[in-house]
């Protein structure tokens, strides 16, 4: 499988579909949607590191196979097929709405913002409740967001 690769948001080869900078009310607003093509990513990438060992096996002794196990070898083939493109497709979807995949593994994403005049990102993946972290685009240090950030918090005087 070809796995998406751990890099910084913009470090992508390909030409971006568009800029995008969403601020973190619409990030949040988004997260139901996010989690669901996540969910697919994560779901497809597993069953994909499920089958190629399969399929590297039957490869392997095809010429040994019983029937039956050649019917599987043409299976296992076919499903790999599609969740390759499944995945491909989930990919597509994020990268459509402006958001990239950081890690395939973990199914975190990234969803591109300024701070402080800089290019930087939310960040959130499985598990987590909410778009909770942020880190500037070029850094792999994940920060809380301060509660200064979410609209509607209540100031607090420092003491």
């Amino acid at each position: 499988m070809n796995d998406t690769p751990r890099r910084a948001f913009g470090s992508s080869a390909k030409a971006k579909r568009r800029d995008v900078t969403l601020d973190l009310p619409t990030a949040r607003q988004m997260l139901p949607l996010v989690i669901s093509i996540v969910r697919d990513i994560v779901d497809r990438r597993n069953q994909l590191t499920r089958l190629h060992p399969e399929q590297e096996n039957l490869d392997q002794h095809r010429r040994d196979l019983s029937w039956s196990d050649r019917e599987r070898r043409y299976h296992v083939q076919e499903e790999i097929v599609k969740a390759e493109g499944a995945f491909k497709q989930a990919v597509a979807e994020l990268r459509d709405l402006g958001i990239a995949l950081v890690d395939g593994s973990t199914g975190r994403v990234a969803f591109p913002t300024r701070i402080n005049g800089r290019p930087a990102v939310f960040t959130w993946q499985p598990g987590e409740d909410s778009v909770q972290y942020w880190s500037y685009e070029d850094e792999d240090l994940r920060r809380p967001i301060p509660s200064e950030w979410v609209p509607g918090t209540p100031l607090r005087l420092k003491k």
